[in-house]
C-alpha cells in the first residue's frame, strides 16, 4: 500500500471525505492525516486546494513552532527595560535617554543549502525588514555561520556563495555587518547554518506593531511585486534536506537590496507621519502569514483582493499569490483618507503600492481572486490556535551521551615538557599551538569579514576581529537636544559552543549565554537582553527532541541568572540530511545566542591586544588547580577535537554565580580604567587566548605557568567558563588588588586573580613552567598560521 493509499483510508474513515488530489496536496504541504481532520472540523467542511496550502505553511514548524512552543514559554521575557518581547516582528528594549533598541535573529538554513548566494542574501533582507517594520532604522548586522570541513569542494562552494550573498545584500542596502562567528564541523556538510541578526534604533515616537485595527480601514500592499519565487518556503524550511531538495529551488526567494533600501526610507517616512495603524513584513508564508497574523493579533478579520496585488508574472493562481515569498514586501493597515498620501510616499521611492483589502469584523481571512471567494478561514485557525505536538522527553541522557561522559584525561597520550606523544611520535607544544591557530574554527575570519562593508553609516567603533564584541555608536537623532548627545554605544555578539551543546545540551546552552555575556563584559558593556536562534534536528526523533528540550532548559536557567531576558528569536528544526542509503545525519545542536549590551562611555573601551611593555598579565576568574576541576577541563575542548580528533567527554560545569560576579568585577575595573586589555578564554584555552592577544598587538608575552601536579596540556588548552585574560599597568597593581578584596568581602563568590606573566616589547611568545620552556615561538609565526588558515584552504585548487 502506498503512502497515498494509507492516507486516503485514514482520512475517509472520518466524517469528511477526500480524494487523491487532496491526499497528494497534504503530503506536499507537509501536513499529517490528523491535521486534515482538524482542519475539516475547524472549517466544518473539507478545505479547497488554496486553503490547504495556507494551512500547510501556517501550521509548519517554521511559522507556528508546533514542536517547540511549549518549551519557549519557559524563557524569561520580562524586565523593566523590555518594551516589546516575543510575538512581534522584533523585540525592543529601552537603553536610556529616550533611545530604544530593536533587534532579532533568524535563520535561512535550507535555502542557503541549495542556493547559497540568494539564500543568504534574502536571509539578511528578511531580518532587516523585521527591524524597520517596528519603526527602527537598521544600524548593524551580525551573522552566525556553520559549514562542513573545508577539505571538501562542496563546502568551499557553500561558504563562498553564502559570504558573497551576505556581503552583496548588506553592502548594497547600506547596513554595516559588524560581527559574527563561523564554525566548521562534518555534521554541517549537508546542512549549513546561516543565521542573521539585525539591530536597529527606533526613529518613530510610537513602536509600530502588527495587530490590525479599525473596521473598514484599508489594507495596503507596498514594496516589490509578487512572483512565483519562494513558493512554499516555510514548508520547505520545515523538512529535512535530501537529494531531491535541489528540485525545490523555487522555494528560495530572490532579493533586491536596492528595493529594500527604498523600502526602509519609505516605511520610516510613513511611520513618522502617523499614516500607518499596523505593519507586517511579508516574510515566511508571504501574504498568508502577514494577513492572518495581523488579523489574529488585532482580534479582527481581513479581506484580501488578490486581483489588486502587484504581480510580476502573468496567470498567477490564488495559491501562488498567497504562498509566494517574494522579497521586499510589506502589508499595512492605513488610516481612512490617508491611502493616497501613503502610496505616493512609496511610488516616490520607485516602489509599488496598492490597496489590496480591508479590515472586517468577522474574525476570518477572506480571499478574493478573479472576483470569486477562493479562501475563507478563521484567523485563529491559521495564526493563533495552531496545533501543538506532544512529546515525551527522555528521562535520562541517551546512551551515546552517557558513554561520552565516561571519558577521562587518563585516556590521553603520554606527555612530556616538550610535547605529547601521538602514535609514538612527539608533537611539540609549539606545533600544537600552531595547529590550533590554523584550525578554521579558531583561526581569523578576516577572509570573510573583509568582504563586508562594516564602516558604512560611520557608526562602527569596533568592527569584526578587533574585540570580543562589536561596538556601534548610538548617534543622536536630534542634535538640537543636548541631553541626547551622549557618548554611549551598543556592544553586540553572537555565540554558541556547538561542540559542548552536542555533548551536553543543557551545559552547552548555559555556556552559550555565559560566553556571550562575557564577551559583552570584556569590552566594558553591560549585558542587556538576548535573541536566540535554535538550530536543531528533527523533533520527531526522541534524541532530537531531548536535545531541544534540554537546551531550552539550560538557556532559561542562564538567562534568568545573567538577567538577560529573551525578547525574541527563531526556531529552525529539521536541520539534518537524508543520505542515499536513507541514513539521517543531524547537525550538532546549535542554539545561537545573539546578545546586546550597553556601553556608557565610548572613550572607555577594552580590547584584547596588549597595550604597553611590562604590563602585568593576569588570569581573572577560575584559578588553576592541582585536581581536575569540573569547571575547567579538556573534555569537549578544541584541543581534543583538532589535535586528538576526538569529540567526547562532558563539557565544563557552568558556575553562573561566579560568572556573574567575575563579569561585574571586570566591568567595574574597566570603568575605573584599571585594566589595559581583556580577552575571554574560550576555544583552545589560555594558550590560544594569550596568542590572540599577542597577534592583535605589536607586543609579545612571557608567561610562567604555576607549578602544579597537573597535565601540561590541561594548563595550556583546557576550557571552562568565567576565565578572562587581562593586562594591568604596574601603576594599577594595588588598585586592582584592592578592588578584588572589595568584591570578595561583599559577595558570596570569591574572585581569583592569578598572575601569569608580563607583556614584552619583543615580538615573541614564551610560556614556561619551573623555568622549563614549553612554548617558544615568534608572534609572526603565530600570526601567519592564524591569519592564513581560511584563505589557504578556500583558494586551494581541487
Amino acid at each position: 500500500m502506498t503512502q497515498s493509499d494509507n492516507f486516503l483510508n485514514i482520512l475517509n474513515s472520518n466524517e469528511f471525505t477526500c480524494d487523491y488530489d487532496i491526499v497528494k496536496a497534504l503530503i506536499k504541504e507537509g501536513l499529517k492525516e490528523e491535521d486534515f481532520v482538524e482542519i475539516c472540523q475547524r472549517l466544518n467542511r473539507a478545505p479547497n486546494r488554496t486553503e490547504l496550502g495556507m494551512f500547510g505553511v501556517m501550521w509548519s514548524e517554521h511559522c507556528c513552532y508546533r514542536n517547540s512552543r511549549p518549551l519557549l514559554q519557559n524563557f524569561p521575557t520580562k524586565a523593566p527595560h523590555v518594551l516589546v518581547g516575543p510575538g512581534e516582528n522584533a523585540g525592543v528594549i529601552d537603553i536610556g535617554n529616550g533611545d530604544r533598541l530593536v533587534f532579532k535573529i533568524e535563520s535561512h538554513n535550507h535555502p542557503s543549502a541549495i542556493e547559497p548566494f540568494q539564500g543568504a542574501a534574502t536571509g539578511v533582507g528578511g531580518i532587516l525588514r523585521d527591524i524597520f517594520t517596528m519603526g527602527a532604522r537598521p544600524i548593524a548586522i551580525l551573522n552566525a555561520l556553520r559549514f562542513g570541513p573545508l577539505n571538501k569542494e562542496k563546502n568551499i562552494s557553500l561558504i563562498q556563495g553564502v559570504v558573497s550573498g551576505i556581503a552583496h545584500y548588506g553592502n548594497c542596502v547600506g547596513v554595516p555587518t559588524v560581527g559574527g562567528e563561523v564554525v566548521f564541523d562534518e555534521s554541517y556538510s549537508g546542512n549549513p547554518l546561516v543565521n542573521a541578526m539585525a539591530i536597529g534604533l527606533m526613529e518613530t515616537q510610537d513602536i509600530v506593531c502588527s495587530g490590525a485595527k479599525g473596521i473598514g480601514y484599508s489594507v495596503v500592499y507596498v514594496g516589490n511585486t509578487t512572483g512565483r519565487d519562494g513558493m512554499g518556503g516555510a514548508s520547505f524550511a520545515s523538512a529535512e534536506l535530501t537529494d531531491s531538495s535541489y528540485d525545490d529551488r523555487p522555494a528560495v526567494q530572490v532579493g533586491d537590496p536596492f528595493f529594500e533600501k527604498g523600502l526602509i526610507e519609505a516605511c520610516l517616512e510613513a511611520f513618522k507621519a502617523g499614516d500607518v495603524i499596523a505593519a507586517q513584513d511579508m516574510g515566511a508564508a508571504g501574504l498568508t502569514c502577514s494577513s492572518s497574523e495581523m488579523a489574529a493579533k488585532g482580534d479582527v478579520g481581513i479581506e484580501l483582493d488578490l486581483d489588486s496585488v502587484p504581480a510580476r508574472e502573468k496567470g498567477m493562481t490564488a495559491y501562488e499569490f498567497l504562498l509566494s515569498e517574494s522579497q521586499e514586501r510589506m502589508l499595512f493597515v492605513v488610516k481612512p483618507g490617508l491611502e493616497s498620501k501613503l502610496m505616493n510616499r512609496f511610488t516616490k521611492w520607485g516602489l509599488y503600492a496598492s490597496i489590496v483589502g480591508k479590515v472586517i469584523p468577522e474574525k476570518r481571512v477572506r480571499v478574493i481572486h478573479n472576483k470569486q471567494i477562493v479562501a475563507d478561514v478563521p484567523t485563529t485557525a491559521l495564526a493563533d490556535d495552531t496545533p501543538v505536538e506532544k512529546h515525551s522527553v527522555l528521562k535520562e541522557p541517551p546512551k551515546f551521551i552517557q558513554n561520552h561522559w565516561k571519558w577521562t584525561e587518563s585516556l590521553l597520550d603520554k606527555e612530556t615538557l616538550k610535547g605529547i606523544y601521538k602514535k609514538d611520535k612527539l608533537i611539540s607544544w609549539n606545533q600544537i599551538l600552531l595547529n590550533l591557530l590554523d584550525s578554521p574554527s579558531i583561526a581569523s575570519k578576516s577572509w570573510i569579514y573583509n568582504q563586508y562593508d562594516y564602516q558604512v553609516q560611520s557608526n562602527t567603533v569596533l568592527g569584526p576581529g578587533l574585540a570580543d564584541a562589536a561596538i556601534i555608536r548610538i548617534r543622536s537623532q536630534d542634535d538640537s537636544n543636548s541631553t541626547k548627545n551622549s557618548n554611549k554605544g551598543i556592544a553586540a555578539v553572537v555565540d554558541c559552543p556547538n561542540r559542548w551543546v552536542y555533548l551536553d545540551p543543557a551545559r552547552g546552552s548555559m555556556a552559550a549565554v555565559a560566553e556571550a555575556a562575557r564577551n559583552i563584559s570584556c569590552v566594558g558593556a553591560l549585558p542587556l537582553a538576548v535573541t536566540d536562534n535554535l538550530n536543531f534536528s528533527s523533533p520527531q526523533n526522541e534524541i532530537g527532541f531531548w536535545q531541544l528540550a534540554s537546551s531550552c532548559e539550560g538557556l532559561s536557567i542562564a538567562c534568568r541568572k545573567m538577567e538577560t531576558p529573551v525578547i525574541g528569536g527563531n526556531v529552525s528544526l529539521y536541520n539534518e540530511t537524508k543520505e542515499i542509503d536513507n541514513t539521517v545525519k543531524p547537525i550538532q545542536p546549535t542554539p545561537i545566542i545573539g546578545m546586546v549590551g550597553l556601553l556608557d562611555d565610548l572613550n572607555n573601551i577594552c580590547t584584547p591586544s596588549w597595550k604597553n611593555d611590562q604590563d602585568i598579565i593576569y588570569l581573572l576568574g577560575l584559578p588553576f588547580d592541582n585536581k581536575i576541576d569540573s569547571r575547567v577541563t579538556l573534555s569537549g575542548s578544541a584541543y581534543l577535537e583538532f589535535i586528538h580528533e576526538l569529540i567526547t567527554g562532558r563539557p565544563p560545569e557552568i558556575d553562573l554565580d561566579l560568572e556573574k560576579q567575575v563579569q561585574a568585577f571586570l566591568r567595574e575595573a574597566i570603568s575605573k580604567r584599571y585594566i589595559e586589555s581583556a580577552h575571554d578564554v574560550s576555544d583552545g584555552g589560555i594558550a590560544i587566548a594569550i596568542s590572540e592577544c599577542s597577534i592583535s598587538s605589536k607586543y609579545g608575552a612571557k608567561i610562567n605557568l604555576p607549578s602544579l601536579n597537573s597535565r601540561i596540556d590541561r594548563l595550556l588548552f583546557a576550557e571552562g567558563g568565567a576565565r578572562i585574560i587581562i593586562s594591568v599597568s604596574p601603576s594599577n597593581q594595588k588598585n586592582i588588588s584592592s578592588l578584588v578584596n572589595e568584591f570578595n568581602n561583599s559577595r558570596s563568590k570569591d574572585i581569583n586573580l592569578t598572575k601569569l606573566g608580563v607583556v614584552q616589547k619583543v615580538n615573541h611568545l614564551f610560556i614556561t613552567q619551573n623555568n622549563c620552556s614549553l612554548v617558544d615561538i615568534p608572534i609572526s609565526k603565530l600570526r601567519f598560521a592564524f591569519e592564513n588558515s581560511l584563505s589557504s584552504r578556500i583558494n586551494n585548487k581541487f
